[in-house]
């Protein structure tokens, strides 16, 4: 008899079994990117005060139930998409430095304008930028804007300023502020008066504007 049961069990653990959890799991990230990307067309487009969860469903061609089940709140969309936004900016430099030279003025400008470049294209940084903005009206505790990117600005000037690209007296982190505020303003006023489409020319009359970079 207790042959018969183990057999019976060796039976039952040889029978195949349909694990279909990382079909539901695939399905849940590309429904979650799905209500992100609309909700942060709705975010650049609208505003956070004026869009709705149902706005950002009817986006996604979703329920709003199906909304609430990834996210709680319109607060935490914004949020997840201001991860999205930051992910995103640090790609862009990312992919400016790849196979340059940190402590070259060149490698410096070519994350300027790839950051240029984003500002115009990429509609989670449109909603990011804009939600940096509408901070007070979103109730929830939000990443520290731009901080990051104006680190590794710093970081750059710097390695310029040792490697003899930049006068030595020249102060990296003073520099980096000056320079991402003028970025963030160009790309703000772009969005604006001409809807980012000119963008990357304001961002070169920066560059072109401040002598030591040239």
């Amino acid at each position: 008899m207790s042959n018969e049961r183990n057999g019976q069990s060796t039976r039952l653990s040889d029978t195949p079994f349909d694990d279909t959890s990382h079909l539901k799991q695939q399905r849940a990230i590309r429904t979650r990117g799905i209500i992100l990307n609309a909700a942060a067309k709705a975010f650049a487009t609208d505003g956070f005060p004026q869009v709705t969860v149902k706005d950002i469903a009817d986006g996604a061609e979703m329920t709003k139930g199906a909304v609430y089940f990834h996210f709680p709140n319109k607060e935490a969309l914004a949020v997840a998409v201001l991860e999205v936004f930051y992910g995103r900016m640090q790609d862009a430099i990312n992919g400016a430095l790849e196979h340059r030279d940190p402590s070259s003025t060149a490698t410096f400008v070519a994350v300027l304008r790839r950051l240029a470049r984003a500002f115009q294209e990429d509609v989670f940084i449109h909603a990011g930028a804009r939600l940096q903005i509408e901070r007070p009206y979103i109730k929830a505790e939000l990443p520290v804007p731009y901080v990051g990117t104006l680190e590794v600005l710093t970081d750059l000037l710097d390695k310029c300023r040792k490697a003899g690209s930049l006068p030595e007296d020249t102060k990296p982190e003073a520099m980096a502020r000056a320079l991402g505020s003028a970025v963030f303003g160009a790309q703000h006023i772009s969005w604006v008066l001409n809807n980012r489409e000119d963008v990357v020319e304001r961002v070169d009359e920066i560059i072109e504007a401040f002598v030591p970079l040239r």
